[in-house]
């Protein structure tokens, strides 16, 4: 019986090491191209034959943007659950739909995750600055928050769409009780925060999460960090990366280099060649999420990215074709 056929998902998650990564990737890729019509005819349509694909490197990546025209599901009918998760968009632009199968699942990567490198959410008052976000339904970044919150169970606890005023003295009081907390942004939100309000703080994480989509001129990672350590008082900025169509994230604590939670690795394509892979150097950002086990866990984005030899990485930008996104755009 296969690793991603438990019934439990905490079992699941908690199998899977650096040791049997690739191994149970190779399953599951056997078992979405047997049972997800969307992948299977992707995958036939570029001629690869899953029995002879015996190392990750390949095997067939999806194009994001399936995910845009498809319902990407490998389950059996009826077997969906309610929730679906939509990204931003512009209005010229159609936003991406995943259907999340098991909502226990990514509840459970989720906070399993966020453990891995900020240990337990019940220590933390959240803050969540995600003006636009609030305003529409679907935003797997509103869910995230929100579940976060849900763990933490604080009175303090809350989101922010255009109280700024309220959001500084929150703030001002927690820092006052030396309290530990983590206000969670999206870019422009973060920006206009901070050229209104100049704190000193000590005892919370700042966390990025991208989003500027025509809200602001595009900054660099290291322009947009500077301005909120100096505005903000911080030492460091962190960053979330992820995404509607993935049920993993990626957090990075300093300099916009992240790494992955357990369920996720991340290679590159070669820009030319989109079929040749790399764990590492620099082009397209290909990401196996094993959280995806009920949509598609290969991915193919429109990040372009650098790799590095321990297996961290940081987005430079966007391919030039692909349409702006609401939770990762930022450039060279």
């Amino acid at each position: 019986m296969g690793y991603f056929f438990h019934q439990d998902p905490v079992n699941y998650l908690n199998s899977i090491n650096g040791e049997n990564f690739d191994s149970i990737a190779l399953e599951l890729f056997r078992h979405q191209y047997a049972h997800n019509e969307v992948y299977r005819g992707f995958t036939d349509a570029l001629g690869v034959q899953p029995e002879f694909v015996n190392d990750v490197s390949s095997i067939p990546f999806l194009p994001v943007s399936f995910f845009k025209t498809h319902d990407v599901i490998t389950a059996e009918p009826g077997e969906r659950d309610n929730v679906v998760f939509t990204s931003s968009s512009t209005t010229s632009d159609v936003p991406a739909r995943h259907i999340v199968n098991d909502i226990v699942l990514y509840d459970s990567n989720l906070l399993k995750g966020f453990r891995q490198f900020y240990g337990d959410p019940e220590e933390y008052v959240f803050l969540g600055l995600l003006p636009s976000y609030l305003q529409r339904g679907g935003s797997s970044l509103v869910y995230m928050v929100q579940k976060l919150m849900e763990c933490s169970n604080i009175d303090m606890n809350g989101f922010y769409l255009d109280e700024r005023e309220e959001l500084f003295n929150v703030l001002n009081r927690l820092e006052a009780d030396g309290r530990k907390y983590m206000l969670i942004g999206v870019t422009f939100g973060l920006l206009d925060f901070a050229e209104r309000y100049q704190l000193e703080l000590v005892n919370g994480v700042v966390m990025e999460t991208g989003g500027m989509k025509g809200r602001r001129k595009e900054m660099t990672r290291e322009e947009v960090h500077n301005i909120l350590k100096e505005r903000l008082g911080v030492t460091q900025v962190h960053s979330e990366y992820g995404m509607t169509e993935l049920l993993s994230q990626a957090y990075a604590e300093k300099d916009g280099i992240f790494n992955t939670t357990s369920t996720m690795k991340v290679l590159v394509r070669d820009q030319n060649d989109p079929l040749e892979l790399h764990r590492g150097g620099t082009g397209n950002l290909n990401i196996i999420d094993l959280a995806n086990v009920h949509s598609c866990a290969f991915i193919a984005t429109d990040d372009i990215g650098r790799i590095y030899d321990d297996g961290s990485f940081e987005v430079m930008g966007r391919s030039d074709n692909s349409a702006l996104r609401g939770c990762n755009l930022m450039v060279v």
